[in-house]
């Protein structure tokens, strides 16, 4: 049974930013890709998922991640399928999800050897409050002027194919295993399940919500499973932890009582599967009323 404030872990990226208010004020600095949720204590269990935060002041790298199956060859235990939530975009900033044709292997080959994979990706526009899936073998990248959330299987396996002449190695073979060669389905749109949550997106591997929980509310919040939260606007306390914007708590075969601050609280949450996101999460006591002015 377990409810813990997430350590985090900065990871320093090429790619990565100087800014990152509100989200987080470590090493302001210091150029920033990735803020990584993890377990308290040294001897905690590893969690099968793993929460981030992205800040890309240029462009990342277009990429592939393998499947469960491919993974398990190279003796690795997850493949990686993972969701993104835009935080934050400039006018300009845009993303990569699929190709825009469907290629054979032999062509992606060639478009990764001479470069034009990027433009063959599918590059779209993007705003706030947009929700990406990214299922293991989509071709995929995140350009520059976001600030991304992104829930994921706990993997850090990744094949580069395009990296704009930074000096790192590109996997052509293996991206070309690994890579979906058609164009890839919409993500499905998010699905309000009540008036304070929204599914955000479904895998065989996690559900992904929104909560919007509004000020003198109270919740109740069963994590039957392994369950991340983490705080996107306001602040709440989550059992005995204290979390605000850019904190995040982990909970697992546990209980707590969510009673956000004096502006309410909105947090995103990552639950591994299997559990109905349903029975996740209810309101066990009414907001209160304040007294009528005579």
């Amino acid at each position: 049974m377990t409810i813990e404030r997430a350590t985090i872990q900065s990871v320093a990226k090429p790619w990565g930013s100087a800014d990152r208010l509100p989200w987080s004020s470590a090493e302001p600095d210091t150029i920033i890709g990735e803020i990584w949720f993890g377990r308290a204590g040294a001897t905690a269990e590893t969690s099968s998922l793993l929460l981030k935060l992205l800040f890309t002041q240029q462009a990342l790298s277009i990429q592939v991640h393998p499947d469960d199956a491919m993974a398990h060859t190279m003796g690795l235990p997850w493949g990686k399928s993972e969701v993104w939530y835009v935080l934050s975009a400039e006018p300009s900033a845009k993303l990569a999800r699929g190709l825009r044709t469907a290629l054979t292997p032999d062509g992606l080959q060639a478009s990764i050897i001479d470069g034009s994979i990027q433009q063959l990706v599918n590059w779209h526009g993007v705003q706030a409050h947009d929700t990406i899936d990214i299922p293991a073998g989509t071709i995929h990248a995140l350009g520059a002027g976001l600030v991304v959330a992104e829930l994921q299987q706990r993997s850090d396996a990744t094949f580069r194919l395009f990296d704009y002449g930074r000096d790192r190695t590109l996997h052509v073979d293996l991206g070309v295993a690994a890579a979906i060669l058609s164009p890839s389905d919409p993500t499905p749109a998010p699905r309000r399940l009540t008036p304070a949550r929204v599914l955000l997106a479904a895998s065989p591997y996690f559900v992904f919500e929104r909560i919007e929980l509004e000020a003198g509310s109270r919740w109740d919040i069963d994590a039957a499973v392994e369950t991340w939260l983490l705080v996107i606007e306001g602040a709440a306390t989550i059992g005995d932890v204290q979390a605000a914007i850019g904190e995040a708590v982990f909970l697992d075969q546990d209980r707590a009582v969510i009673t956000p601050g004096a502006s309410g609280m909105t947090a995103l949450v990552g639950i591994a599967s299997p559990i109905p996101a349903e029975n996740l999460l209810t309101e066990i006591l009414s907001p209160h009323f304040s007294e009528a002015q005579a």
